[in-house]
């Protein structure tokens, strides 16, 4: 029996509140209005950035379904969709692509208008497709992929190779895209250069990865848990350090490593004195420092102008720079091209119902990418 133009009860990870933990409930997911498709989510990572919602540190509406990295399948369409259908295999994107904006249009933007960094919850009419116990869920990020059917509009999903095996493309939703972009589209980092990564954790590992097929001829991992170095020499850094092995800035530290040669770092973490460190670590004059981390809201930043006047090159990057529904396809047709390896940066697979046990594996940092699968 078709479910189409019907509402569909399912399993959902609901947070009620701020600083509360996930609770497992049977929602109602409304079906897609005009322009808008409805998704049977079949694999979906947990990232940082969800935790940063139940931690408060990024906005967001309570209550709501996190989640915004993952694969599924279309289950059904509304009316006017016309660049997805039911069975086809698809990403939801949390940078969306509506391919009218300022940003959409310039051949350098990726942060398309329609993008909701401001948490407000809704989809593009204003109103929310997820019930529970009578109330309205709010949605976040454009995706909300913490259950198991999903509602989004047409310009925030990306159609994918059928090919695809979606418990592991589902990083290039956000983690994997997000790292590996930064480093060959947004810093573009050149053959023979020399290249620091602050933070290997997914995104950070992603990083190395993109600077080593971008040709970097060194690439400095960092980090406080030397349990990572293992994973990050495997996956192209030449090697890793601790500050906390140093008593001199990491600045100091790096610029006598490589005799001054750092063209272009990355700070992978969101902590602002990691990205004043990123800054000052790369050369002077030509490098270039990418602000990668999503920073804590309502924080300001202190640094030195004179960092940046002697032409350095300071650049934040959403996304890896890509443009979401162009490039995810095509990102998803490199790996399978096995242009890049995603295996070593899935450490966990558990079923969605220990999504709790999940984000324990992501603060004690024995997880790189775990992956729930439904």
């Amino acid at each position: 029996m078709s479910t189409a133009g019907k509402v569909i009860k399912c399993k959902a990870a609901v947070l009620w509140e701020q600083n509360k933990p996930f609770s497992i409930e049977e929602i109602e997911v409304a079906p897609p209005k005009a322009k808008e498709v409805r998704i049977k989510i079949l694999a979906t990572g947990i990232c940082r950035t969800d935790d940063h919602v139940m931690k408060g540190t990024m906005v967001a509406k309570f209550p709501v379904i996190v989640g915004h990295e993952a694969a599924g399948v279309v289950e059904s369409i509304g009316e006017g969709v016309t660049t997805v259908k039911p069975g086809d295999k698809v990403i939801p994107l949390f940078v969306p692509q509506c391919r009218e904006c300022n940003a959409c249009r310039n051949p350098n933007g990726n942060l398309c208008i329609r993008s909701d960094i401001t948490g407000r919850g809704v989809l593009a009419d204003g109103t929310t497709r997820f019930t529970c116990k009578g109330k309205p869920i709010y949605h976040f990020a454009n995706t909300s992929t913490f259950t198991e059917y999903t509602v989004v509009d047409e310009f925030s999903v990306a159609k994918i190779d059928d090919a695809a095996p979606l418990e592991k493309v589902c990083l290039i939703g956000c983690g994997f895209s997000t790292g590996y972009g930064a480093a060959v589209k947004t810093g573009k980092v050149g053959p023979g250069s020399t290249c620091v990564v602050f933070g290997l954790g997914g995104v950070g590992l992603s990083v190395i990865v993109g600077c080593k097929s971008a040709g970097a001829s060194r690439i400095i991992g960092i980090d406080i848990n030397k349990d990572k170095f293992e994973k990050a020499m495997a996956l192209g850094a030449t090697e890793c350090i601790s500050p906390k092995d140093f008593t001199k800035p990491i600045s100091e530290v790096l610029s006598e490593m490589t005799g001054n040669t750092v063209e272009y770092t990355f700070e992978v973490i969101g902590r602002l004195e990691t990205m004043i460190d990123a800054l000052a670590s790369c050369h002077a004059n030509y490098g270039t420092s990418v602000v990668v981390g999503a920073p804590p809201s309502a924080k300001l930043l202190t640094y030195d102008p004179m960092l940046l006047f002697t032409g350095r090159t300071w650049k934040g990057c959403i996304f890896g720079g890509w443009k979401s529904r162009d490039d995810v396809p095509k990102l998803v047709s490199d790996f399978l091209e096995k242009k890049f390896d995603l295996d070593q940066l899935i450490t966990h697979v558990l079923p969605f119902q220990k999504i709790s046990e999940g984000f324990e594996l992501l603060y004690s940092g024995q997880s790189i990418r775990t992956v729930l699968t439904f």
